[in-house]
């Protein structure tokens, strides 16, 4: 039985982390260790936690918050300090069955694929599609799009294929990936820091992601946003970072057409400011947008 490192990053997590935890310890899978790597969280997340005597759970508490890419990592490296085979990136407001954990490593064995990702539902509409696969689209600057996202589940996407993209919301990786490509990029904070990541799995061709649709998770939409206090915090802050992350994206990718699109993102995101009703109209507004704009070319 191969050995799994299970890692998730906690931030303010109260609200999602016990059901989270219960699923896990439950896997028909026994052979694993999880890694809950805290981001300095200000909630009784901690506390929670504590009530869980199982020794396969590993906490590792973080002074600040370092960002979703950096505590991945940590979270990653320690697995593999421990011989874990395989890592599987989990968002932790998800919820699912306890065949997950053997049910990824058998899609992995019969599709003879390094990655693989199930099919993920909305939680608060469980016959709402997430995800069912995903691939990069050129034209929106390479941004992966998630097939399915919004329809009704009525078996459409119930074939397995390999695909580009998958959320870390739920990701097996075999360890031979992480060797070949790297570890995750921690100038990402929050956003882009999968889609970078499943960018170079896709540029290096050597390692193939399946989705699999017969493996089906749930997934609490929003709460990440949730953990930050305060709806003017929570759009200002993911405004940023999805800008200006989206720029030092396409700069790592150096192509001609990603350089046009850098371009293009400068009066694409100046025309929503004036033209997009879900934008405040206010010069405080305006100057973050290009302000995060500007910082993608200093990361």
């Amino acid at each position: 039985m191969e050995k799994i490192g299970v890692v998730t990053v906690l931030f303010n997590s109260a609200k999602v982390i016990m059901p989270f935890i219960e699923c896990v310890i439950s896997q028909q899978h026994t052979k694993f260790n999880i890694y809950i790597i805290d981001n300095n969280s200000q909630d009784n997340s901690l506390e929670i936690i504590s009530n869980f005597t199982d020794s396969r759970i590993r906490l590792i508490r973080n002074d600040s918050n370092i960002g979703v890419a950096a505590a991945n990592n940590i979270g990653i490296k320690n697995a593999f300090k421990d011989n874990c085979s395989k890592v599987l990136l989990l968002n932790n407001d998800i919820e699912f069955s306890s065949n997950l954990f053997s049910g990824l490593i058998q899609a992995q064995d019969l599709y003879g694929c390094s990655l693989v990702a199930p099919k993920i539902m909305f939680h608060s509409n469980k016959d709402i599609i997430w995800y069912a696969g995903g691939w990069f689209k050129k034209i929106n600057g390479f941004l992966p799009f998630h097939r399915g996202l919004k329809e009704k589940d009525i078996g459409q996407f119930n074939t397995p294929v390999q695909v580009d993209y998958a959320s870390t919301c739920c990701l097996l990786v075999n360890k031979e990936v992480i060797e070949d490509i790297g570890f995750m990029d921690e100038k990402y904070f929050v956003y882009f820091d999968d889609t970078d990541f499943l960018f170079r799995v896709f540029l290096n061709d050597k390692h193939k992601l399946w989705y699999s649709p017969n493996l089906v998770l749930f997934h609490k939409v929003g709460s990440l946003s949730n953990s930050f206090k305060g709806k003017k915090v929570r759009g200002d802050f993911f405004l940023q970072q999805n800008i200006k992350n989206h720029v030092y994206f396409l700069r790592k990718i150096k192509s001609l057409y990603a350089y046009f699109f850098i371009i293009f993102l400068f009066f694409k995101n100046n025309l929503r400011y004036f033209f997009s009703s879900s934008m405040k109209k206010n010069f405080a507004t305006f100057l973050l947008v290009n302000k995060s704009y500007f910082q993608g070319f200093k990361l």
